[in-house]
């Protein structure tokens, strides 16, 4: 099984929720480490401008590229759900995962000891029979998560969106609704 999110674009309006629950949820005090981004992009339409969001939590991508140019093995994938994971014991703080990442997800915090760190998720809260936080906070219903086969499923096979293009190299784990 592999396990990930489906994001509605024409639901989300840019509020931050999601983000904030996810800081407030993982206890996350570095004001440059991002679990959950969200990205503004102009559009324009008929010569009208709009302003549509996109969602960048990790994708736990089917084939993750961060885990593949980890000098050390630090970065693991569950073989029950496809959860991709770092072991900070392990991680040096070399940055070949972020760089090996198209979508930005591997983020380090500090500078006299960087840890790694990427949205997990909420592996607690899934494992108690919970959704993610961000997906239970967002007040648009913009998102949801589950096994990628049962969202394709209910919501369709789409994994493009204004402002996001599917990496075939690494397949991201997302299934969208796009405004476009």
């Amino acid at each position: 099984m592999q396990l990930g999110f489906y994001f509605d674009q024409t639901r989300c309006d840019g509020c931050g929720i999601c983000a904030t629950a996810c800081r407030d949820c993982h206890d996350i005090q570095a004001e440059t480490v991002h679990w959950m981004k969200i990205g503004a992009l102009a559009q324009e339409h008929l010569s009208q401008a709009s302003v549509v969001f996109m969602i960048r939590p990790c994708y736990h991508c089917a084939r993750p590229g961060c885990m593949e140019f980890c000098p050390v093995g630090a970065i693991f994938k569950r073989d029950e759900d496809g959860i991709v994971f770092v072991d900070k014991d392990l991680c040096m703080a070399c940055g070949d995962c972020s760089n090996a990442c198209p979508y930005g997800s591997p983020q380090f915090e500090g500078d006299d000891n960087p840890e790694m760190q990427k949205c997990d998720f909420c592996l607690d809260r899934w494992e108690a029979g919970k959704q993610p936080v961000c997906v239970e906070a967002c007040p648009a219903r913009a998102l949801d998560a589950g096994p990628i086969t049962a969202l394709k499923a209910k919501y369709g096979t789409a994994q493009e969106a204004v402002g996001f293009s599917y990496s075939s190299s690494v397949q991201p784990s997302i299934v969208c609704k796009s405004v476009g």
